[in-house]
């Protein structure tokens, strides 16, 4: 067990003796790519990039995929692949919809939270218990949520005001904050457009205009989510049925029952994202509204290599790039065009000290093809816009492949009894 322990609790060494960034590091990085994204700005004079405006709808889209990212952890951190995040989050939409209708929304996003445990009970059931491949599982779930949210639509919404069999009444909305006083003057700050403090006080800003109270309470389940993983007995069990199911077993750990208790959390939680969408971010539920965020969920998981932290990173980047769209997207998206050009350059440059040259010499080519691209055009067309958080799900995936570790058992077929 002292093996075991001593794996969970120390980061474990990346390959070729890369080890965890420490946080002098990661603010410095921080501080650099805020500089960058300044810069980026005054060239390009898309002032909107990082207002007030932008960044509270960055993080009023990034809550929902970063609860179901924060859903996948769970489960994947004791051995279970939820491929069926996206159906337990439109479990959560439409649950969530028909109890806040009706008793208001709080009672909403508690009903939404059941609606996803039960997607991920039933997930724990089929490849817990019978054992039956996770991707195959987690896709039935899928299919399966949206077959039974519209069964049930004909009967709770349709023939009531405002409803129909694909969209429920509106939902009376949670209570938002506003701190007066800082706000209004983080919101003048940023309206002087200046070089890196216009930027910081856009961002301040945005996390103190008009933030719902559900959105603190899921900002507050990132913390708490690392602390009960990585500070408990309790998350130390639960992490040794992913790395090693037989192992834990063998010292008296049940493993079916913390498969259970994570997979069943992991749909909570997604459940909550899917709440979260149909009463804060529309107020109504409609169909098909997640619109693969749980999918863009498990990608922002796997992008913070199966960290809180990390994922919290990758959901506030796709949140970013999908808002980009709704305050002159066009305009904001060409403007990216230039950032990701400045990146690749300075992807050169570390590809040339670590001596990657095949791979220096195709970053410098998309960075030139960027480049002119940017200084040729005034916009971007509009399918780009639509299609820039996706793109950037396969990108940010693509270059950050050769760094992730995942649980050792992660998705391994385990049957109870292997460790006696």
């Amino acid at each position: 067990m002292s093996t075991s322990k001593s794996t969970a609790a120390r980061p474990v060494p990346l390959k070729g003796g890369r080890r965890t960034l420490s946080l002098p590091v990661v603010l410095l990085i921080i501080a650099g790519a805020l500089a960058l994204v300044s810069l980026v700005r005054l060239i390009s004079g898309a002032n909107d990039i990082t207002s007030v405006g932008q960044v509270a709808g960055a993080l009023e889209l990034a809550v929902p995929i970063g609860l179901a990212g924060l859903g996948g952890l769970w489960a994947e951190r004791a051995g279970v692949v939820n491929i069926g995040l996206e159906g337990m989050m439109v479990l959560g939409t439409w649950f969530g919809a028909w109890a806040g209708f009706q008793w208001g929304p709080w009672m909403g996003v508690l009903f939404g939270i059941l609606g996803g445990c039960l997607g991920g009970l039933l997930h724990a059931v089929i490849t817990v218990t019978f054992g039956v491949n996770h991707i195959v599982s987690g896709v039935a779930i899928n299919i399966l949520a949206v077959g039974i949210t519209r069964y049930l639509s004909n009967f709770a919404f349709d023939g009531v005001q405002g409803g129909s069999s694909k969209q429920s009444p509106r939902v009376d909305p949670i209570d938002k904050i506003t701190i007066p006083g800082l706000s209004d003057w983080l919101q003048d700050l940023q309206q002087q457009h200046w070089f890196l403090i216009s930027d910081i006080a856009g961002i301040l800003g945005g996390l103190v205009t008009g933030l719902s109270l559900l959105t603190v309470v899921a900002l507050l389940l990132i913390p708490a989510t690392w602390w009960i993983l990585w500070r408990t007995p309790f998350g130390l069990r639960l992490r040794s049925c992913g790395e090693s199911p037989v192992a834990a077993e063998t010292l008296g750990v049940n493993v079916y029952k913390y498969k259970y208790i994570a997979v069943t959390v992991s749909g909570g939680l997604a459940g909550l994202g899917g709440a979260f969408l149909a009463i804060v971010a529309t107020g109504i539920y409609q169909e098909g509204q997640t619109g693969g965020r749980g999918y863009i969920g498990l990608a922002a998981m796997i992008f913070g290599n199966w960290m809180p932290g990390g994922m919290a990173l990758g959901a506030g980047l796709f949140g970013f790039t999908d808002s980009l769209k709704l305050r002159g997207g066009a305009e904001n998206v060409h403007a990216m065009l230039l950032l990701l050009a400045i990146l690749l350059i300075i992807a050169v440059f570390w590809q040339l000290y670590r001596k990657k040259y095949v791979a220096a010499v195709i970053s410098a080519a998309v960075s030139a093809l960027l480049f002119t691209w940017y200084f040729l055009t005034d916009q971007v067309p509009s399918q780009f816009v639509d299609a820039a958080p996706y793109v950037t799900t396969l990108l940010v995936l693509s270059l950050s492949a050769q760094r992730l570790r995942m649980p050792k058992a992660d998705g391994v077929p385990y049957r109870k009894g292997e460790g006696k």
